[in-house]
């Protein structure tokens, strides 16, 4: 199998973390998306909103507002590729979990030596505001790592940490409990849940303070070219407002996006 070629060859580099079982890592290569076009979505303002709007033309549920999973540190803006986990509760209590000295089966580490520089992680503990998905350490792990930030189906913790290391993290609610012996990665690098939609690694996440995006990756270069005609469109469109241009000259620009 292709993963378990690609598993010993990072074993052998050293980026083998060993917290989580082979048979839970359902990919570690996926295709990337060029730099080139990355950085294209970088240099655009209000990136969230664009590509929304693009991905409904393409019928794709690919949106999820910063009213559900918002940023820890507002203002910041990311672009990147997918890489994924999902998280199950331990059925242990938490106590009994720690008396048993039970192997702790959290997997950011594992994940973010996998990832390349400029991924973002997605994970999924199906919203879970009481438990931690990360804190200050794992965001230290993430960031030294390259990764360009987080997005978090479910709580974090250590937010003056987060904010310290200024590394971006999305997530639904802050908690100061440790998903240590409550939680368990049964998935990395398959599909997850973001509020209500789909991701897959390999994705391009655009996130910023009014949402995030999910773009499949087959779609990236059609998003990005459509993304770019909308915004030539909407940069005339204020020119014309702000030259108090008649509405004969304005009527003609305005566009039917979901044709």
């Amino acid at each position: 199998k292709q993963r378990d070629s690609d598993y010993e060859e990072y074993k052998k580099a050293g980026r083998i973390w060993g917290l989580v079982p082979r048979e839970r890592i359902s990919t570690i290569r996926f295709p990337r998306v060029s730099k080139e076009i990355i950085e294209e979505f970088k240099k655009m303002q209000d990136l969230s909103t664009s590509v929304s709007d693009i991905l409904d033309s393409f019928g794709i549920r690919g949106a999820v507002s910063t009213s559900h999973v918002k940023p820890v540190i507002p203002g910041r803006q990311i672009v990147g590729q997918a890489v994924t986990i999902r998280s199950i509760p331990e059925r242990k209590t938490t106590t009994q979990g720690y008396n048993d000295k039970d192997f702790i089966k959290m997997a950011t580490r594992d994940i973010y030596y996998l990832a390349e520089e400029g991924d973002i992680l997605v994970t999924d503990f199906g919203g879970n505001l009481d438990v931690s998905n990360m804190g200050g350490q794992s965001c230290s792990v993430a960031k030294s790592c390259g990764l360009a930030g987080a997005v978090v189906n479910g709580a974090v913790r250590d937010i003056g940490t987060i904010k310290e290391l200024d590394y971006p993290v999305w997530s639904c609610g802050t908690t100061p409990m440790t998903g240590k012996f409550r939680m368990q990665a049964v998935e990395m690098n398959g599909p997850v849940t973001l509020k209500d939609i789909l991701v897959m690694p390999g994705d391009l996440i655009v996130a910023d303070d009014s949402g995030i995006c999910a773009i499949p990756f087959e779609l990236v270069e059609k998003v990005l070219e459509k993304v770019k005609s909308v915004l030539a469109e909407e940069e005339r469109m204020r020119e014309l407002i702000f030259d108090k241009k008649p509405l004969d000259e304005l009527r003609p620009l305005y566009r039917k996006r979901y044709k």
